[in-house]
């Protein structure tokens, strides 16, 4: 929730604790364990960013951030929160905000279009599962199709390029280095299984304009915020990984230079963080870290949630100045190291004993720091966190529909049909409809979503 102009994330026994809108791209993490409130404390943060004009792009697995569309539902939990945290009640507004939603697949969202030439060699090879050897031959072949001038958008393309490669491997080898037949044919099969999974739906026209993501609502002057519906792409956790650091990337390399402002231009939370640093090779570790630690000049935030700082390397997490630890669980030794970890990466607070303070969080409750006007770390403090003022949980397959329809990014990325697909040949017209009985409408059944009301 937005207060005087600052992000009301929760309540401590001193008062407020609030994000200042001039550190939010100094980026952050949002640890805990499964069930104790890692995604209300999302949906806080990115409605407060999205309340101060500042767009957001953030990945929906369960579905339970779609409602982010719809007002919230007052409740007897709610009140009590509201009450506990100090915030008065006319303060309070249960709202809706801007939503896009967009799906890789096209299937819950506006669809996401790549080339292969946007992915790159690097990240392509990731996506692919390439081992370092493999992932020479995928870099020899990217700097072929770039001295000859060789398209690379859709599956195909690589495919035909690979083949190229292959068959000239004698030539390429003497200039490049070593290409092997074998190589190239492990290559062209991860190909196949990609494409099986789905990939060639991603790579294609028309391609992504990042300037969409990064749109403010003209009626309310809101953020919009972006849903990417990833519950089947999170069914490959590689390819949404990489998915989510190719956006990342595109990010990072298209946005001019801004430096510190009083906010950023937009701001990107990477859920399940840890599994862009599953079986990560060297040259991809430096280039997350490069991206992570320059992208904030030109004005991204990017937040990390994941079950535990662990999970996150030492070069990336000291890079994290605001910090929201909810409960970790400690019935391993592995566990308690996490939580010792964990309690280690905040600035000690003498009133309680941190990493005492970790394992006895109750769910709704964080352990908080955020960077000061300064840029230095608050003391950590133990706050109950704000509930969100849109709804909590999923929408309909039908109020999804709507919204989809209702953008103006559908036309925009809708598939592109060859002239010859039978789809466009001209077909018979369809008589009429009979036309329907006026009925004496419900007040109750009419909802406002997205600024436009529907009727139900």
């Amino acid at each position: 929730m937005l207060y005087d102009g600052k992000i009301w994330i929760g309540s401590c026994d001193k008062g407020p604790v609030f994000l200042l809108p001039s550190m939010a791209n100094r980026h952050g993490l949002i640890a805990g364990a499964t069930g104790t409130g890692k995604t209300v404390s999302l949906k806080v943060l990115a409605e407060g960013f999205s309340d101060m004009g500042v767009p957001v792009f953030l990945s929906d697995i369960k579905s339970d951030l779609s409602g982010m569309v719809m007002d919230g539902a007052e409740s007897e939990a709610i009140d009590k929160r509201l009450a506990k945290c100090g915030v008065p009640r006319e303060v309070f507004k249960y709202t809706s905000y801007p939503t896009e939603y967009w799906d890789v697949y096209g299937e819950q969202g506006i669809p996401i279009r790549a080339t292969v030439q946007d992915m790159g060699p690097l990240l392509m090879s990731r996506m692919l599962n390439l081992n370092e050897t493999q992932s020479g031959v995928m870099n020899i072949a990217f700097r072929v199709a770039g001295r000859e001038n060789i398209p690379l958008e859709h599956l195909q393309d690589l495919k035909n390029l690979l083949i190229h490669v292959g068959e000239n491997a004698k030539e390429y080898t003497l200039e490049y280095g070593n290409v092997s037949a074998a190589s190239v044919g492990a290559i062209q099969r991860a190909v196949g299984v990609l494409e099986d999974q789905g990939g060639n739906v991603f790579f294609r026209e028309p391609a992504i304009d990042i300037n969409d993501w990064i749109q403010v609502d003209p009626a309310s002057g809101r953020g919009k915020i972006n849903i990417l519906c990833a519950d089947r792409l999170f069914n490959n956790p590689t390819m949404y990984s990489t998915f989510l650091l190719w956006m990342l990337t595109k990010l990072y390399d298209l946005l001019p230079e801004r430096g510190d402002a009083d906010k950023p231009i937009v701001v990107f939370f990477f859920d399940e963080a840890h599994l862009l640093f599953n079986n990560c090779s060297r040259s991809l570790m430096e280039k997350i870290e490069q991206v992570v630690r320059l992208v904030r000049s030109k004005g991204v935030g990017v937040y990390f949630i994941t079950q535990s700082p662990a999970d996150i390397p030492m070069t990336i997490l000291g890079q994290l100045g605001n910090r929201i630890q909810h409960a970790l669980r400690a019935y391993t030794p592995l566990d308690q190291k996490a939580v010792k970890v964990a309690a280690q990466t905040f600035r000690t607070n003498p009133s309680f004993d941190t990493e005492e303070a970790i394992t006895t969080l109750k769910t709704g409750e964080a352990l908080v720091s955020f960077l000061d006007e300064h840029g230095a770390p608050s003391v950590v403090e133990r706050a109950t966190i704000l509930p969100p003022q849109s709804y909590m949980g999923a929408i309909s397959q039908e109020i999804r529909r709507m919204v989809i329809d209702a953008s103006p990014m559908k036309d925009k990325y809708a598939d592109e049909i060859p002239a010859d697909d039978p789809g466009t040949q001209e077909q018979p017209t369809p008589p009429a409809p009979p036309v329907p009985q006026v009925q004496e409408m419900d007040p109750q059944r009419f909802k406002l979503i997205n600024g436009q009301w529907y009727y139900f």
